[in-house]
């Protein structure tokens, strides 16, 4: 047997040991989003993710899987952090039942992911262009 059959039985034995969850939508913005339940789905970004990215993901999913109409809003159930779906380090999770927001502060103003915050699923959908470039 040549190295190079070696090392691609050895690489295709490694893709198929390793998990691979199940239900994984890839949504723009190199976001992937994944089913807790009927209407709860964590975004995970590629990178650690800017808000834009989370929105962005939660929007593709809500439409195109759950097919939630425009005017259905998306709340954030679960800030920042682990995700329970996948193991990774940071991901999101909304879902298209109402959330009763948390106290306000200016913290929380500033940051778009805190649990309750919410938007349309068109509004969110405009966080999909991409970013202007600078010259």
């Amino acid at each position: 047997m040549s190295p190079l059959s070696r090392s691609l039985a050895a690489l295709t034995a490694l893709c198929l040991v390793l998990p691979i969850p199940a239900g994984a939508f890839n949504g723009r913005r190199d976001t992937r989003a994944f089913a807790i339940d009927d209407t709860t789905f964590e975004v995970i970004a590629r990178t650690a993710g800017s808000a834009d990215d989370y929105w962005c993901g939660a929007s593709d999913y809500a439409r195109r899987v759950l097919n939630a109409p425009w005017t259905a809003q998306i709340y954030v159930l679960r800030k920042r952090g682990p995700s329970v779906t996948t193991g990774r380090r940071t991901a999101v999770q909304f879902t298209l039942d109402a959330v009763p927001p948390q106290s306000q502060d200016l913290a929380q103003i500033l940051n778009l992911m805190k649990p309750g915050n919410h938007l349309s699923l068109q509004l969110a959908a405009m966080y999909c262009a991409p970013p202007p470039v600078r010259r």
